[in-house]
């Protein structure tokens, strides 16, 4: 089996993108992680008074990610200034106050604004106001944030993809040559068995005079024929290039490749048992390491 250039469009499920933006004297910015995950999971952290926006962002998400739990979280910072205004009953309170005070003290002089204005509690943060039309503005440059925020992420998803692809390729590869080696092992195994089990048999048959041979010999190859891998071997190649084919396809292919090393494995389990020489078995658990292998890095695939 030929190496082959890495898939194109292979994207993991691990990534993480982040983008900011300012609009209106708001700030705010997204950071996007992804994780592995069986489905498509999407958490939305947004402040409060922005969770309309979710079933959009939600649609978005869902036409360019397939699986992956992924955590969408918006943080926002207003840059201007709070406005302040005085609290009228905070002031009447400690404009009454000042003044009886002035009055008890000889000399003292009136209370001054600036220094009524200074003490605690007089000026309070108000509210800005804003119309419908710039909180939509904003809005909308939020949306648009996620979208490119969005696009990096699936970015970096292929971008790991790519070099996921390479290590891919690297395994299946061994596993191929480990398949031509067990066919090579596997090749005399069946008239060994045989061969083998009929001086086992001749042997008892010197002990125990009488046993019929014919019977005997059925038996023996019977036992021979149980020892044959080669429908194991032949169906490790069929998924092997199934392999291949899913690989070169690229896209969206982690749920069925992962069925396929399911498959992969029970050929391998059934040519281990089959086994009747200690270098096809080793073959065989080396077969299962790679395998085992393969899935680790499968379980990242889209």
């Amino acid at each position: 089996m030929t190496t082959s250039s890495a898939a194109a469009g292979l994207a993991s499920m691990t990534g993480f993108a982040r983008t900011e933006g300012v609009a209106d004297g708001l700030s705010w910015a997204w950071e996007l992680r992804s994780v592995n995950g069986r489905g498509l999971e999407l958490r939305f952290r947004l402040p409060p008074g922005l969770d309309a926006m979710e079933p959009a962002l939600r649609d978005t998400a869902g036409k360019q990610l397939k699986r992956g739990n992924v955590t969408a979280n918006l943080t926002v910072k207003r840059d201007d200034q709070p406005r302040l205004a005085p609290d009228p009953a905070a002031l009447e309170q400690v404009l009454a106050l000042a003044t009886e005070l002035a009055a008890r003290i000889p000399g003292a002089p009136a209370p001054r604004a600036e220094a009524l204005l200074a003490l605690p509690g007089v000026l309070r943060p108000t509210a800005a106001t804003e119309d419908d039309g710039a909180a939509g503005a904003r809005e909308v440059a939020m949306r648009q944030g996620f979208a490119t925020a969005l696009q990096a992420l699936t970015a970096s998803r292929r971008a790991e993809g790519a070099r996921l692809a390479l290590t891919l390729r690297r395994l299946l590869d061994e596993i191929a040559a480990l398949r031509a080696t067990a066919g090579a092992e596997a090749a005399d195994q069946p008239a060994a068995q045989r061969a083998r089990m009929l001086e086992s048999v001749q042997a008892l048959l010197a002990e125990v005079p009488g046993l019929p041979e014919e019977r005997i010999a059925q038996e023996v190859a019977l036992l021979a024929a149980r020892s044959d891998v080669r429908e194991e071997l032949d169906r490790l190649d069929a998924h092997l290039h199934a392999a291949d084919a899913l690989l070169a396809e690229g896209t969206a292919i982690g749920r069925r490749f992962d069925f396929l090393l399911q498959e992969l494995n029970r050929e391998v389990n059934t040519l281990c048992s089959k086994s009747a020489s200690v270098a096809l078995t080793t073959t065989g658990l080396k077969l299962k390491a790679a395998l085992e292998q393969l899935r680790e890095q499968v379980q990242n695939i889209e």
